[in-house]
Parts: structure tokens; C-alpha cells; sequence
């Protein structure tokens, strides 16, 4: 409060009134915050307060005024006493309480700002340390308590388990528990009605159970203590419908405070982690064939895929095609696509340097720490500097970088406010056919340490379209070796820009279907076309 502190000496040097600020702070007596210095006649002295009207007191140096400040928190304005009995405390405690309310407000708006994104940032780290632990072993048992241990320390569970369906028995048996041996917790079977695992395995839906609200289960008892968040383990096939492979529980938080939908959420983005280690390890169990191979190849493109948001979450504020094309089964290539509200929706496209498995790791990062740090800023230079200090390290470590592409579509004030990270394929597409470039002034996330600049331009709401594409469809060479260049792809969208996004992205695709032919692909492709 040092910049608070440095007010109340300005107004008493400006006035010749002393002033402070008391607050309450989580039902405990009021305390003083700040105060202009010298406060003579206040300091040691504490007066009696409610949240009525301004009101004359009478304090050790004489008579002061105490307001109560608006806003959320409970706080009041001490003014006086005065060297001049003539000055009017009242016509001061007017003009002085917006001030230090407004300040109090955002000193409050910056602290729950901080607080939550420490809390969403200590998610992202728990994704990736899953992603790595699940990345660097086979054993199913050794990553459920490596896995089970990181999650509970992040949401403060001290008890929980991981069970996996047996389908030989037909019972729900313990991989990994905490608090109590996973040898000693018996198998349940899935016909167990008093069972909140086995409910939530058949149902394929997570519960939360208040202490007393389930008959106790004896296979439950050695982890379950008080609430218990219970989430279903499940597994997406490639071709698509869900299926249950077990259940997460945690119970027993050390705070005392109940599960969230945060951390259900969470839960559950980590329950499909699991879901999708389970489905390996069964994989590799039954073959070691080259078939098992081909398998788990087409299974890490459909899961990179299903990184990818549907077009469909921006509607009907937003019409988006987008498409992306991995060189080998899996890649760097990415779009997202974020509503942001009032009119708002929010486009990326990016290009991790290289392709492969190493460019795929650092894509599904770059997907789950957008999400959440466009959700944190309006401004798309705010938000690609906060992916930069997520990513840094991740980039260092491997030598790679990100050329990427973000703006912010606003309807309401006709407007495209983007940051352009060295990507070099982005245009603006005009209802009259008009093709503008938007230059990538600023170097691809990795290179320096600078956070990208923003810059906005006119939006026709309707009629403007905007075009994204990575250079693996530029680039994309017959088998002559002859590139398919940028020109055919603009000339597409221009000549057809009155057609759905849908149809555009099929002309370009087809395009460059009849130009390589054959011929092998060398590079990741991704194109994203949004009309708003």
C-alpha cells in the first residue's frame, strides 16, 4: 500500500488534514492500511465503525470524519483532525472516497488476476509432467502412483486411488493408491451397488459424494475419507464412441474445502491421459508385431487431431474451415479457436520448426497453454508473450521455435487486432477482392525474449475473410520438385471469396492435390479460413 500511503500524504500536505485507510480483512477487527505521515491525532487511536453516512468523531487531536469506502471490501476513510477548525472534513471525505475506493478495487482485481493464473499455471506444469511421465514408460502400475502422487499434491487430496476394469474378472482392481498399499484395497466388482466406483465406471460420469451420502463400501473404506471426487477413466476410439477403462478417486483434502468444478475438470483431462496410457499398454500386451506399430501410429494422429477444436465452437459468431495435415502421423502444425465474448473470437495458426514426434510435444502444449492464456488477455501481444513464458524453456531444451499467428476478431467495434510471431502466411481478405498481407514484424516465440507488438485494422463484419496457412502448403512441391507457391491459394480465396469458408478450403485442397500428385509429402500443412 506504499502508493496509497503516498496519496493520503499528498491530500494532507495539499489540505492540512491527516487521513487513513482501515480495512476488514476476513471478519477479523479492522486494521489501518495506510496513512499520510505525519498522521497526528490518528496513530493510536481507533475509531468505532459502521457503513453508514459519513459522520463527525472526535479523536485525541480533535474532531475527524469517517466514511465507509464502496466496493467489495469493507473498508473506511478516516479524515482530521484539522490545524484549521474551519475546514470542511465533510466536503474532503466526498471529494477523497472514489479515489481510494477505485484504488482498493483494482489493488483487489490485481490480486485475484495473480491468484488465478498461479492456479492455471500450476495445471498447465501438471498436464505436461503427466504428458512426460506417460511419455517415458511402459509400466501401467508405475505411472498410475507417479501420476496419482502429482495429482493429489496438486488439488491436496491425501487419500485416493486408481482403478483399472479387469475384463477376465469383470472387477474394478486397484493399479495404484495413496495413503493406504494398493495390495491391500480388494477388487470391486462392477454389479457393487454400494460401490461409487463402480457407479461411475457404469454410468461413465464423474460424482462427487458427500460424506454419508453413499452406503459405505468395504473395498472403498482404506481411501475414502469424508468427500470423495470420483472421475471415470475413458477411452475415444479412433472411430469414434467412448468406452470406460476405470476410475480416479481422491479424498481426504488437507484444506477441508470441497472438490471444485475446477478440479473435476482437471480431473478429468487427466483421467483421459490415463484412459489413453491403459489403451497402450493394452496395446503393446497384445502384439509386438509390425501391426502394433501401424496401430499406435494411427492412434497418436487421432489423438493429435483430437487436440484440434471443432470449427463448430466459434458459431454462430464466427464461420471458420480449418485443416491440418501432418507430414508423418503426428506434427507441429496447429490452429485454435477461442470465443471470447461481446462479438469477439479469437484465431490462431502456428508452425512448430521441424515435424515428427518432437514438434508434436510441443503443439499439444502450445494448444493447452493457449486456451487458457487467451481466456487471461484481449490483447493478442499480451497473450503470445504469455505463451512465450510458458514455452521458453520447453523451446530452449529441444533448439525449436514457433512462427504463430493470433488475432482477435471484434464484430462489435469492426476491427482485427492481431500479433504476428514470424508467420509469414496471414492476409486479409477484402469484400471488394482486395488480398493485404499482415506483416510478421515480429520474430517467431523462441528467438528473443521480446513480447510480440499488436496492431489493428478495419473488420467488414460479414464480408472480410481471413486467411491463414503454413508453409508446408506453399512450400508443397510436385514431382518435378516445383513449388505450389503462394499466389494459387490467394487467387483461390479472392476469386471465390462469397463462397462458405467450407467450400473455399476445399478448392485450395484440391488445388493442391492435382499440383503434387504423388508426390510424397515433406512438410506439416495446416489452412484456416474465419468469416465473422
Amino acid at each position: 500500500m506504499t502508493e496509497l500511503q503516498t496519496v493520503l500524504t499528498a491530500f494532507r500536505d495539499a489540505t492540512g488534514c491527516a487521513a487513513a485507510i482501515w480495512a476488514e480483512d476476513e471478519g477479523r477487527l479492522p486494521s489501518r492500511l495506510a496513512a499520510s505521515t505525519p498522521a497526528v491525532g490518528i496513530l493510536g487511536w481507533t475509531p468505532t465503525f459502521d457503513n453508514g453516512p459519513p459522520r463527525l468523531v472526535l479523536c485525541p487531536g480533535g474532531p475527524a470524519m469517517v466514511g465507509s469506502i464502496p466496493g467489495p471490501r469493507r473498508a473506511w476513510l478516516v479524515i482530521g483532525p484539522a490545524a484549521d477548525p474551519s475546514v470542511p472534513l465533510d466536503t474532503y471525505v466526498r471529494f477523497l472516497l472514489p479515489v481510494v475506493s477505485q484504488y482498493l478495487q483494482s489493488a483487489l482485481e490485481v490480486e485475484h488476476a495473480a491468484n488465478e493464473l498461479a492456479e492455471r499455471y500450476e495445471e498447465i506444469n501438471l498436464l505436461y509432467t503427466i504428458t512426460e511421465i506417460l511419455g517415458r514408460t511402459v509400466s501401467l502400475g508405475e505411472a498410475a502412483a507417479t501420476i496419482l502422487k502429482e495429482v493429489s499434491e496438486t488439488v491436496g487430496a491425501r487419500r485416493g486411488s486408481i482403478l483399472v476394469h479387469d475384463r477376465v474378472t469383470d472387477t474394478l482392481q486397484t493399479v495404484a493408491a495413496l495413503g493406504v498399499p494398493a495390495l491391500d484395497v480388494p477388487p470391486i466388482a462392477l454389479t457393487d451397488e454400494c460401490s461409487v466406483s463402480a457407479r461411475v465406471f457404469r454410468d461413465q460420469r464423474a460424482l462427487l459424494v458427500e460424506a454419508g451420502d453413499a452406503v459405505p463400501c468395504p473395498a472403498e473404506a482404506r481411501y475414502r475419507r469424508g468427500t470423495m471426487l470420483s472421475v471415470p477413466i475413458m477411452w475415444t476410439a479412433p472411430g469414434g464412441g467412448a468406452q470406460p477403462l476405470g476410475v480416479v478417486n481422491l479424498s481426504d483434502r488437507a484444506s477441508g474445502q470441497a472438490f471444485s468444478a475446477g478440479d473435476q475438470k482437471l480431473i478429468t483431462a487427466i483421467a483421459t491421459q490415463i484412459g489413453t496410457a491403459i489403451q497402450n499398454t493394452r496395446l503393446v500386451r497384445a502384439s509386438l508385431n509390425q501391426q502394433r506399430l501401424v496401430q499406435e501410429l494411427e492412434l497418436a494422429h487421432d489423438l493429435q487431431m483430437k487436440l484440434l477444436p471443432r470449427t463448430e465452437i466459434v458459431a454462430p459468431t464466427a464461420e471458420v474451415a480449418a485443416r491440418v495435415v501432418p507430414a508423418e502421423s503426428v506434427g507441429g502444425d496447429l490452429y485454435n479457436l477461442f470465443r471470447l465474448g461481446e462479438g469477439r473470437t479469437g484465431v490462431m495458426i502456428g508452425d512448430v520448426s521441424s515435424h515428427g514426434y518432437r514438434a508434436a510435444l510441443i503443439m499439444a502444449l502450445v494448444m493447452s497453454a493457449s486456451a487458457i492464456h487467451a481466456q487471461g488477455s484481449s490483447d493478442p501481444g499480451t497473450m503470445l508473450g504469455a505463451l512465450l513464458g510458458t514455452l521458453r524453456e520447453e523451446l530452449a531444451s529441444t533448439e525449436m521455435f514457433l512462427s504463430t499467428f493470433y488475432g482477435v476478431i471484434d464484430r462489435r467495434a469492426g476491427t482485427l487486432r492481431y500479433a504476428n510471431a514470424g508467420h509469414p502466411h496471414a492476409y486479409q481478405v477484402t469484400a471488394d477482392g482486395v488480398c493485404e498481407r499482415l506483416p510478421a514484424l515480429d520474430p517467431p516465440l523462441g528467438m528473443v525474449e521480446d513480447t510480440p507488438g499488436a496492431r489493428t485494422r478495419p473488420w467488414v463484419s460479414g464480408a472480410d475473410l481471413l486467411l491463414l496457412f503454413t508453409d508446408g502448403v506453399s512450400d508443397a512441391r510436385d514431382r518435378f520438385g516445383i513449388r505450389f507457391g503462394e499466389q494459387p491459394i490467394v487467387e483461390t480465396v479472392r476469386r471465390y471469396r462469397a463462397e462458405p469458408p467450407a467450400q473455399i478450403l476445399t478448392r485450395i485442397l484440391d488445388e493442391l492435390s492435382e499440383h503434387t500428385g504423388a508426390a510424397v509429402q515433406r512438410d506439416d500443412l495446416a489452412v484456416v479460413l474465419v468469416r465473422s
